[in-house]
């Protein structure tokens, strides 16, 4: 496969996967804003996205209609869910030969109609109908995927993509909470860290997952073994990486067993998880272990790009 097809391939994944990621996020967000009155939760959402530093550059405060025109339809942010859409809808151009009808129709038909209904998102009324939709599209997307595309070289870039961009999401996800785990619990605050907690999981479409493993009120140490250890949920951590290692492996057989330093990285990463536990995790320190998993997230797609996407 031709390097730039690879590229646009494993981006339609990636930024298919960020649109929906940025609309859970959303949605999560903007409940827990509703509740606690407090603006936290935005610059939180923020720091989640990666999309700080930008926000910043262009406002002074993190209030709900700067975040969700960031967020939302600001065209300088890469993060936001309608510059996410049309990056996605634009690699799906690029490759239209390589993806199935089904697949075609799906990013096509979300980014016209995204472009209609993003602006009225920023009202009260028009933002969980757009996120819900934004969500479904993307599932939408996935089933597409999923249901029609040969397993060949093009559903495995794209599927790359989509667990690459998974995975980081939800170690940032998680990283932004991670100093609840270091609070006592007190009258005032443990409710509203208790909602906290269920909005993690809410993110992740994981409350009915946790009570199922754990038949267990909500305990924040479990939480974040959950997201990061637990392979049987979807969106964790070490669920992600062992596709994104399984999925190298099968590009590496395909071309003749070449190998990269990218598959070195993503089966550390994995094994890192796969024989982690999570007490010694909570010990050395939860955003330290997060934060390195984020950096190395960073290098390995720099290494996928250097060794399979750049000509």
């Amino acid at each position: 496969m031709l390097s730039r097809t690879a590229d646009s391939l494993f981006w339609l994944g990636r930024y298919t996967e960020r649109a929906g990621n940025v609309a859970r996020g959303l949605m999560v967000a903007a409940r827990m804003a509703g509740l606690t009155h407090r603006d936290e939760e935005w610059r939180s959402l923020l720091v989640a996205t990666g999309g700080e530093t930008g926000f910043y550059a262009k406002h002074g405060e993190a209030r709900r209609d700067a975040v969700l025109h960031y967020l939302i339809l600001d065209a300088d942010n890469p993060s936001g869910l309608l510059p996410s859409i049309e990056a996605a809808r634009r690699n799906a151009r690029q490759v239209r030969a390589a993806l199935t009808v089904d697949m075609w129709e799906a990013i096509n038909d979300t980014w016209n109609e995204a472009r209609k209904m993003a602006p009225q998102a920023l009202s009260s009324d028009g933002l969980a109908p757009f996120l819900d939709w934004v969500k479904a599209r993307s599932l939408l997307f996935y089933g597409a995927a999923a249901d029609t595309m040969l397993r060949d070289e093009a559903w495995r870039f794209t599927h790359l993509g989509t667990m690459l961009e998974r995975g980081d999401n939800t170690a940032r996800l998680l990283d932004v909470r991670h100093t609840l785990l270091a609070k006592q619990p007190d009258a005032e605050g443990s409710a509203i860290d208790y909602l906290q907690w269920q909005a993690v999981l809410r993110s992740v479409s994981a409350q009915r997952a946790y009570q199922w493993l754990y038949h267990a009120r909500l305990q924040p140490h479990l939480v974040a073994e959950l997201l990061i250890l637990r392979p049987e949920l979807p969106r964790s951590m070490i669920a992600c990486y062992r596709r994104v290692e399984s999925t190298l492996d099968m590009i590496a057989s395909a071309a003749g067993g070449r190998r990269g330093e990218c598959h070195r990285l993503a089966g550390e990463q994995h094994a890192r998880l796969k024989f982690g536990r999570i007490e010694p995790i909570l010990a050395a320190g939860l955003h330290d272990f997060l934060t390195e998993c984020i950096d190395r997230n960073v290098e390995l797609g720099q290494q996928i790009a250097r060794f399979y996407l750049t000509a």
